[in-house]
């Protein structure tokens, strides 16, 4: 045994002295290994068990168009233009660093242009702004203020 396993051994000794591998997960339980030879038995178990996100796997493009598929969801979400012209620059800006990455990628994520994002962004808006019918709209001008009622005044009659 040369220097550097003796002084692995010895750390490993002494974390075994310490407790440090006591209750563990899995600990005393058999591996679950498949019946032929499969180098990557392990990742395959964690993805069987739901351990780790799958998304983590994919390629960069793969996930860029992903999230441009999504872009509307993500435009709804944000409160103004300058967090839609900030996300849009962002996204473009990773777009960009993927295919400097890979310059010879066959798939390729599409850019977003701030101004487009933006005006998908007031259409999107404009899509859930509530329209108040007009019979309503006149009702609600014709009430008294909450405070004259508080007041038992009227609505400017004679007070």
């Amino acid at each position: 045994m040369n220097r550097e396993e003796a002084r692995v051994q010895g750390e490993i000794e002494q974390a075994i002295a310490r407790g440090d591998f006591d209750d563990l997960p899995g600990a005393g339980k058999p591996l679950k290994l498949p019946s032929t030879h499969d180098p990557d038995w392990w990742i395959k178990q964690r993805l069987d068990e739901e351990d780790v996100d799958r998304d983590a796997l994919l390629p960069v493009v793969v996930l860029l168009r992903r999230e441009h598929e999504q872009r509307d969801d993500t435009l709804r979400e944000l409160p103004d233009e300058q967090s839609v012209r900030e996300y849009a620059e962002d996204f473009t800006r990773r777009v960009r660093e993927d295919r400097a990455a890979s310059p010879m990628a066959r798939m390729l994520a599409p850019e977003m242009p701030a101004d487009a994002a933006v005006e998908r962004w007031r259409e999107l808006r404009a899509e859930e702004e509530p329209v108040i019918p007009a019979p309503v709209a006149e009702v609600a001008a014709r009430r008294r203020p909450w405070w004259r009622r508080l007041l038992g005044g009227s609505s400017g009659e004679g007070a």
